[in-house]
């Protein structure tokens, strides 16, 4: 049995009624989200009373509330931030759960005493990825959906942070914060709150001959995680907070739901885990809230798998509703008190005391005497003992009942009842503050900083945001590729580093080659890291790092781990943020210069929004992508495993490795199965290109822009690259798409 602080059970909270079920059912701690910044756009959500009210009641019963602030966050709406989170920093929110680095940094220096939690929506892999946010002032690690336990057990270790878990709800098929699929196909963003859940509808599944492999079916739809028979392993692998997904489910859900995983903790800090087990029925009631068709218990004990996926209409089970009757008429009453004693006394030309006594739920013992204004010798008619104990009974909104009273007057006083009224409220809120001082919370906060300066010491560099030779920079994952583009005139090439390492001698050879009279030895190589690095990784990276060859420049980034990764290696290597690095306002490009002199601009801004950022960023060189295929979706689980094709021999690097999906309309989504790393990656049916948009690009004080090739020919490559070179030549695709550059997200 695991000894010391025991796990938190984090709920989450949709509205206030499904906070006081959540409190009521046996959570530590509840989540939720405020009108602005959170990702369920779609819930009720709070208003910043409700936050500032409930923050009191949690307190008083010794709970917690942490906000979500995990959405990406424009230039627009980042001068809102100050504003919104200022009563609540005071009201002493516990924790702010975030997913932009702008964000993050934002609030590190403005409101220093509030906790950081990094949302899954980080796409945290790793113990490099969790130990860089650390150095960044993290608190608490929310780690990806993806990992197994050996992963969060060694992230644990190596690092020390707090770590949140889900154990229970609704999955995500896609890495979290990784799934532009949504966004894509209909403006609604994911990274915003507002997921459209493509994800849920029926797809075929075609091979990469674009046959059929299967009949319509469900292939991206996770089963919902249901854990509650492996408490024992989660809570021995350090996991310090297990948290319930369902901030958009109904309060009998997260009330009925943290029950009984409230029951199953205690069971297991009290008998162990040799006799842990679970009831039917407790599976059955756990069934009929709100599951989908089938439960499955999540990536801790597999990587991916058929039998994770619904397969079949995932459509939710129909809810029992005595059951839930039962849980409203449980859990979701109003808000209890506390009952306390109170004692006062009341000496002519003394000055009033009152004296409120109580103990916790926890048996937590707390006196606390507050005194008033100086006790009056009554004219008139004096005031009675009855009424003067209900006025001072009256204790309206607070927290605390009183059951009990003893009052010691002289006979003839006399006080205002605006006096009275003040003193009991000063006494009982005086005797909150104790009680949540004795749980460890402190009530009061220093008032924050409103010095906007970064945190961190930056690094400027010296190129040039509005220099008007924008570069062309080319990425490619191919040989052949590679080969047409060493043809071409370019400024920069990204290497995918799987090919690198298959391919090193052969690119060699190609480097040492001259083209058109040209050295490849003049044209800067950068190698493009994996999309996700996982501990399975750990070999790739170190067998990279030995063969890096003095043509390698420096790295594309796409994740925080490959940043931890390129920061630690010896040598003095240019580190560049991919469009998975996402920067969608001044803070975040602010953050990365200290890592980074470059980075790319995310698929999700529009015209209006790049231009903003190019033209007003002066200390970071930002980039765009003006023509490739865009990845959707990032996945651990694989179709090739889905539909049984899977050889799992773990010899190919993926990028001959493809299968398609095919929508209700016929449309087909390349999908990479890159099997070196053991991930999918679902790309956009059409390219996306800028080609029309070339004169504008130009104006728009980019340092480059970057042609993205995935499945090209070594023919197609150089038309491409000839015409955003300005070459004579006619645009080759007739089909394309400009993404977002025109309409943005919401």
């Amino acid at each position: 049995m695991k000894t010391g602080a025991k796990v938190e059970l984090l709920a989450p909270a949709g509205n206030y009624q499904a906070l006081l079920g959540a409190l009521n059912a046996g959570a530590d701690a509840v989540y939720l989200g405020g009108d602005k910044f959170g990702a369920r756009a779609y819930a009720d959500n709070f208003t910043k009373e409700e936050i500032c009210k409930a923050l009191r009641y949690a307190h008083f019963f010794g709970k917690r509330i942490y906000l979500t602030v995990n959405t990406l966050v424009k230039e627009e709406e980042f001068a809102q931030l100050y504003e919104y989170l200022l009563p609540l920093y005071e009201a002493g929110l516990d924790g702010v759960i975030i997913q932009d680095l702008g964000v993050w940094q934002y609030i590190r220096k403005t409101f220093p005493d509030l906790p950081l939690h990094a949302s899954t929506q980080m796409t945290i892999t790793g113990e490099m990825g969790a130990a860089f946010l650390e150095e960044n002032g993290a608190q608490r690690i929310v780690p990806a959906r993806e990992l197994s336990l050996d992963e969060i057990r060694q992230m644990k270790e190596k690092t020390g942070l707090e770590l949140e878990c889900f154990i229970h709800g609704a999955m995500c098929y896609c890495y979290s914060g990784q799934c532009l699929f949504s966004s894509i196909l209909g403006g609604r963003s994911g990274n915003r709150g507002r997921c459209a859940q493509p994800c849920r509808l029926p797809y075929k599944v075609l091979n990469q001959n674009k046959k059929a492999t299967s009949e319509e079916m469900y292939p991206l739809s996770l089963k919902d995680m249901c854990t509650i028979e492996y408490i024992p392993q989660l809570i021995e692998a350090g996991i310090d907070s297990f948290k319930i997904e369902g901030r958009m489910k109904k309060p009998e859900y997260a009330a009925g739901v943290t029950a009984i995983y409230r029951k199953y903790i205690d069971f297991y800090y009290t008998n162990g885990a040799a006799d842990y087990h679970v009831t039917k029925a407790d599976m059955d009631r756990l069934r009929n809230l709100y599951i989908r068709s089938e439960i499955q218990t999540g990536y801790y004990e597999r990587h991916n798998g058929r039998e994770m996926i619904t397969l079949h209409k995932p459509s939710y089970l129909g809810s029992d509703d005595a059951l839930l009757q039962e849980i409203a008429g449980k859990y979701l009453a109003e808000e209890k008190k506390m009952p306390v004693t109170i004692k006062g006394v009341f000496r002519v030309g003394e000055p009033a005391m009152l004296q409120v006594e109580g103990a916790s739920l926890q048996g937590k013992h707390v006196i606390q005497t507050t005194y008033g204004e100086i006790v009056q010798q009554a004219i008139g008619k004096p005031m009675e003992k009855d009424a003067l104990i209900k006025r001072l009974s009256k204790t309206g909104n607070s927290n605390v009942i009183v059951d009990a009273a003893d009052i010691e007057m002289d006979e003839a006083i006399f006080m205002p009842v605006g006096q009275l009224n003040e003193l009991r409220r000063n006494a009982v809120e005086a005797f909150e503050n104790q009680v949540m001082k004795a749980w460890g919370i402190d009530a009061e906060r220093n008032l924050p900083s409103v010095d906007n300066s970064p945190i961190l010491e930056r690094k400027t560099s010296n190129i040039s945001q509005n220099n008007p030779c924008t570069g062309l920079h080319v990425s490619v994952q191919t040989l052949e590729q590679l080969q047409a583009v060493l043809t071409m005139n370019v400024d920069r090439i990204y290497l995918d580093s799987d090919l690198y390492l298959q391919e090193k001698e052969s690119i060699d050879t190609l480097f040492n080659q001259k083209f058109c009279g040209t050295s490849v030895q003049n044209i800067p190589i950068y190698l493009a890291l994996p999309y996700v690095i996982r501990a399975n990784d750990k070999l790739y990276l170190q067998e990279l790092s030995k063969t890096l060859s003095e043509q390698i420049k420096g790295f594309l980034v796409r994740n925080l781990e490959s940043v931890a990764f390129v920061k630690a290696l010896s040598g003095n290597y240019d580190m560049v943020t991919d469009v998975s690095i996402y920067q969608f306002n001044k803070e975040t490009a602010s953050f990365w210069t200290t890592y980074s002199k470059e980075g790319y601009l995310p698929y999700e801004l529009n015209s209006k929004e790049y231009r903003r950022l190019s033209e007003t960023v002066e200390d970071r060189a930002l980039s765009m992508v003006v023509y490739g295929t865009i990845p959707m979706m990032l996945t651990a689980n694989c179709l090739k495993k889905t539909t049984n094709s899977c050889l799992n021999n773990g010899l190919s690097n993926g990028r001959d490795n493809w299968m398609h999906l095919q929508d209700r309309y016929k449309t087909l989504f390349p999908v990479q199965c890159n099997c070196k790393h053991c991930y999918n990656i679902i790309y956009n049916s059409l390219p996306f290109s800028l080609h029309k948009q070339k004169e504008e690009l130009k104006k728009a004080g980019l340092f480059a822009i970057r042609l993205d090739f995935v499945q090209e020919s070594g023919d197609m490559v150089q038309k491409i690259i000839r015409y955003y070179q300005q070459k004579n030549s006619d645009f080759p695709i007739a089909e394309y798409t400009t993404g977002h550059y025109k309409r943005g997200v919401e």
